[in-house]
């Protein structure tokens, strides 16, 4: 694919992801990384390791890595791939990439919405990294700059990608009732002026206006037992209490295959719409189609534009 850009050997993109276990011997090290170095309980452990068997391991890593090579030779930048709790783990990525000698770093996560939980973490461990890499040139000048992307929820390359997949999905069998889904956050994150509810509703709300929809609703999907109150509704409660018998599911806060797609939609959801009667579909992962590799190149484009304006 041609470069949009142009080769450019002085900046690196260092594109981020959640991370998953490389092995079943690794779910422990990483369910404990998770939880901020607390080791899970004998039963939580025992549950995630299941959950992982059921879908044959995650292809996280191996996705994401398609995608930064990908959208790398799109806009003609050097692709780097960090984690947030597996190796390569952000921080080591965005140091050794500094280390290097780049004049600038670009941190992309494979997320469309910011939260200060999630992308916001991605952001403090890239700037963690480039800390420790950063060093001034070999002229004594400066170290290299960093430009952290905070999500692209509305931008117009994504949500022509997301018309896309669910036209798919629609123009297949068009169902009864769509629901738009997200990964849930701790429901403090509001009173706390988050505005990661804010951007999941504008993605919808751009979709509805551009295309042509079945009824939609949305809703949250693979909350965590932390005995505090989770954003809902869950989408199980959700398609239980919409009498539909067709469903579509579109999880637009995900970017690629892992196991909350894998595991929380295509296992347990297809089990407990099964068990009530209910067909149940969902839309297809972006992984590395190339209208979604063009978009995230689009959105690193305009990043970098937007920082040659402010320089």
């Amino acid at each position: 694919m041609p470069s949009v850009l142009g080769q450019d050997t002085r900046t690196a993109l260092v594109c981020m992801a959640y991370g998953s276990p490389r092995d079943e011997a690794t779910i422990g090290q990483y369910y404990t990384h998770i939880r901020g170095g607390r080791p899970p309980s004998p039963e939580a452990l025992a549950e995630l390791v299941a959950r992982y068997r059921a879908i044959g391991g995650s292809p996280l890593a191996a996705i994401t890595g398609r995608q930064a090579e990908a959208v790398g030779a799109l806009v003609g930048l050097p692709a780097f791939v960090g984690m947030k709790h597996s190796p390569p783990f952000v921080a080591e990525t965005v140091a050794a990439v500094c280390a290097q000698g780049y004049e600038r770093v670009i941190g992309l996560v494979m997320a469309p919405h910011y939260a200060r939980m999630s992308l916001g973490a991605y952001e403090q461990s890239l700037r963690q990294g480039w800390e420790l890499g950063a060093q001034p040139g070999a002229a004594g000048g400066p170290g290299p700059e960093l430009l952290f992307i905070p999500g692209f929820h509305d931008h117009p390359a994504f949500i022509a990608a997301l018309r896309t997949i669910l036209a798919e999905a629609i123009s297949e069998r068009r169902p009864d009732r769509l629901f738009f889904t997200a990964h849930s956050l701790p429901a403090r994150i509001l009173a706390e002026g988050d505005p990661y509810r804010d951007q999941l509703d504008e993605t919808c709300r751009l979709l509805a206006a551009s295309m042509e929809l079945p009824p939609w609703e949305f809703a949250f999907q693979s909350r965590s037992s932390t005995g505090e109150p989770w954003l809902g509704p869950d989408v199980l409660e959700a398609i239980a209490a919409s009498a539909a018998e067709r469903v579509l599911v579109c999880p637009l806060g995900f970017v690629a295959d892992h196991l909350e797609i894998l595991f929380d939609l295509d296992i347990e959801a297809q089990e407990f719409a099964r068990a009530r009667g209910i067909e149940i579909r969902r839309t297809a992962s972006f992984n590395d189609r190339p209208d979604f590799v063009q978009a995230l190149a689009e959105v690193v484009r305009d990043a970098l534009v937007g920082a040659g304006a402010r320089g």
